[in-house]
């Protein structure tokens, strides 16, 4: 009887690891048919020439040596930097501030938060379309409203080398807040409320309140956020591609960019492949420092 009960338990055991398994199948074949096998690929084709119609030969490291001649290559690092840093500040400042003045019960409030999230969901092409035509130097809006504030002379924006970057940061931050605002706004309402009670019995005014209480418990939330968007910024094709394509001249010039360039343009699959190795060590070694920060600061904690 025992001997039946430990073979049932065993059916039992492999039943519900083979229904397991049957759940994380789909997404392991996924992540190894178009992530896994394509990073493999494309980090031996780093060490290759390939124009993807003629045959595969080994280049050594002259992919690397070329990729570091090429006159590009620096400005595109640099663009994506600048970019970076303005768009994860600003945008985690806005997020924040967002959610602040969302998190509270008052009527059609889920409208207000739909409202701000949206432009998260939609269309990269739509998106691009609408602020280029926002930021029309002669009768887009944004400089009719300048015009109308005074400023003689508004900057032409995505037609400018030296607004280019900034328009496309302005939308970044436009595009990125409502995400990461919910993410905020989640992390806000789990705050317990016994920790304000406490605050404004001790006479905190309201920004003590947020700089000693809401501030340091969202502190895994900041984490969070500040990974997401550092990764995403250094990663970001799509939305420079609609809105400059990288123009005027290379001021908007991103190394993702740079990458479909060398692929799609010059018909260099090995350089790009190498310059994608650059980008894929440049964002491991980001995510591996903010992972050690982290745990740091926990074990400070």
């Amino acid at each position: 009887m025992q001997i039946m009960s430990k073979k049932k338990q065993m059916k039992m055991n492999t039943r519900n690891t083979l229904i397991g398994l049957s759940f994380i199948l789909p997404n392991f074949l996924g992540f190894l048919c178009f992530i896994l096998v394509p990073v493999i690929f494309s980090f031996l084709l780093s060490f290759a020439q390939w124009d993807g119609f003629n045959e595969i030969k080994f280049a050594g490291l002259s992919n690397f040596v070329e990729i570091f001649k090429n006159r590009v290559f620096f400005p595109s690092i640099q663009h994506t930097i600048v970019y970076t840093i303005f768009t994860v500040f600003f945008s985690m400042a806005a997020a924040l501030g967002l959610a602040l003045l969302l998190n509270r019960k008052m009527k059609g409030i889920n409208f207000f938060r739909s409202a701000v999230f949206f432009p998260y969901v939609a269309s990269i092409v739509a998106v691009g379309a609408v602020w280029n035509a926002m930021f029309m130097k002669d009768a887009g809006p944004v400089n009719e409203f300048l015009r109308f504030i005074g400023v003689t002379n508004p900057p032409g924006w995505f037609a400018s080398v030296e607004w280019a970057l900034v328009g496309v940061i302005i939308v970044s931050v436009w595009k990125n807040m409502g995400y990461f605002m919910i993410i905020y706004l989640a992390a806000l309402q789990n705050v317990p409320s016994t920790l304000y009670e406490a605050a404004q019995i001790d006479g905190a005014s309201k920004w003590q309140q947020f700089w000693r209480v809401t501030f340091p418990m969202l502190t895994p939330s900041h984490f969070f956020v500040f990974m997401m968007l550092t990764i995403n910024s250094f990663k970001v094709f799509d939305l420079i591609f609609v809105l400059t394509d990288g123009g005027p001249g290379i001021a908007t010039k991103m190394l993702a960019n740079f990458i479909y360039d060398q692929s799609f343009v010059s018909w260099s699959y090995g350089t790009a492949s190498a310059a994608s190795m650059i980008l894929f060590l440049i964002v491991g070694s980001i995510t591996v420092v903010q992972f050690c920060i982290e745990k740091k600061f926990n074990d400070f904690m």
